[in-house]
Order: structure tokens, then C-alpha cells, then sequence
């Protein structure tokens, strides 16, 4: 089953910040590794904390290199919605 992968305006603004090679690791691991799988949820963690906020149960965190992606996976329509995408350093920052 494959997943389609979505992102909102605010990952498509943090896409276009970053190094060519940077993007192209990215898509690659998100159209490679996570749309052919299962279940998107093998390969992340599940947001938790104080700042993953109520109704957020399917915010899920995912690791290529230093950059962090934090995605919203919908099984209902088998869509992992990009959301936000930083370095590690930054990512869970609120700004």
C-alpha cells in the first residue's frame, strides 16, 4: 500500500530555505522509505511533550540527518501530511 506524501505551505517554505542536496535527501527518503511502506509509523517517533498539544496523537517526528520532519500521517485517506522541516536544533521550537 503506498502512502501519498502531502506537505502544507509551511513545509513548502521550509523546503525552499534549505540546500539543494538537503531537499533532494529529504523527498528521497520521504518518496523511497516512507510512501512504500506498511505503516509510516516504523520509521518515526510519536511527537510527546508539552508542546505536542492535545489532539495531536498523530504527529509523528522523522530523522534524516541533522533535519527533523514533523508530519500528521491520516490513515483514513493513506496521507502522511508534511508539516514542518528543520534542523534538529530548531525544529520543535515555537516561533
Amino acid at each position: 500500500m503506498a502512502w501519498r506524501i502531502e506537505f502544507d505551505a509551511g513545509a513548502l517554505k521550509d523546503l525552499r530555505g534549505l540546500d539543494r542536496q538537503v531537499v533532494h535527501r529529504i523527498t528521497k527518503f520521504l518518496r523511497e522509505r516512507l510512501g512504500v511502506m506498511d505503516d509510516p509509523r516504523g520509521l518515526g517517533a510519536r511527537l510527546k511533550g508539552p508542546r505536542s498539544g492535545p489532539g495531536t496523537a498523530s504527529l509523528w517526528r522523522y530523522r534524516v540527518g541533522d533535519w527533523r520532519i514533523v508530519a500528521h500521517i491520516e490513515d483514513e485517506v493513506l496521507r502522511v501530511l508534511v508539516l514542518r522541516i528543520a534542523h534538529r536544533r530548531e525544529v520543535y521550537r515555537r516561533g
